[in-house]
């Protein structure tokens, strides 16, 4: 319990303000997840669910008493509380996907996929041109309905941004368990859009480790992108050989 009291109420003081130790710990989870999540682990999706845990209650700091003190109040952004709880959700579904198909993958089952073992648990893939154009309405058209639910609900503004946020985040956060190679571009128009909301509502460590994110997922993309085109060399030499094989018989 004295634990429990300290990580709830702790401050690291930072040039006359502070900064929550929760709020901390909470995006250190999610970096590691993140780094993860880029070789894919599958220890990426428990340790994002323990940030998402702590981070839960950093964005609903006024319903505790302890939001940030911003200009206008404190800050609770509604859409950054259900986006967690959205991850604990989602996350539990890759983390059983990514385990499946790395078993899977293991026993060597037919229609397991290239995925490498050695390099990740599942194999790196383009989603089709339907399966794009679907993620772009539901991003525009679910920012669209979630926002006036933030508002009334008194979320911070721009509202819009929070909802922005949200459905990008469950957008990305899906795609990744699906393997998609895209889902890191989502996450690019997240954090264009999250790191000024955050610093503007003074939840300062979430906006500085959102502006990393934002580098490292230029850098996921492309190292998805590669390994991706890695393994369809290895799965086209697989058929070239199967091939010989038949010929031969």
């Amino acid at each position: 319990m004295d634990f429990l009291q300290w990580l709830f109420t702790a401050q690291i003081p930072i040039a006359g303000s502070a900064l929550l130790v929760r709020e901390v710990l909470g995006n250190v989870f999610g970096l590691a997840s993140a780094l993860g999540g880029m070789a894919r682990r599958v220890w990426a999706w428990p340790v994002g669910i323990a940030g998402n845990l702590l981070l839960v209650t950093v964005f609903a700091g006024a319903a505790f008493g302890v939001a940030p003190e911003t200009g206008v109040g404190s800050a609770t952004l509604w859409g950054q509380v259900g986006r967690q709880i959205m991850f604990l959700a989602v996350s539990a579904y890759g983390w059983a996907k990514w385990q499946r198909a790395r078993d899977a993958a293991r026993r060597g089952d037919p229609g397991a996929g290239q995925a490498d073992i050695a390099q990740g648990a599942i194999a790196p893939r383009w989603a089709s041109g339907r399966t794009r154009l679907g993620l772009a309405i539901a991003l525009v058209a679910g920012t669209a309905a979630l926002t006036p639910l933030f508002a009334t609900l008194g979320s911070y503004p721009p509202v819009w941004a929070d909802a922005w946020t949200f459905m990008g985040s469950f957008l990305a956060t899906y795609g990744m368990a699906c393997g998609w190679t895209e889902f890191w571009l989502i996450w690019v128009a997240v954090d264009v859009v999250g790191v000024p909301l955050l610093f503007s509502a003074g939840y300062y460590a979430s906006g500085t480790m959102y502006a990393l994110y934002g580098a490292f997922t230029f850098v996921g993309f492309f190292v998805w992108w590669r390994e991706q085109r890695r393994e369809f060399r290895v799965a086209a030499a697989a058929a070239r050989s199967s091939d010989g094989e038949a010929v031969a018989v």
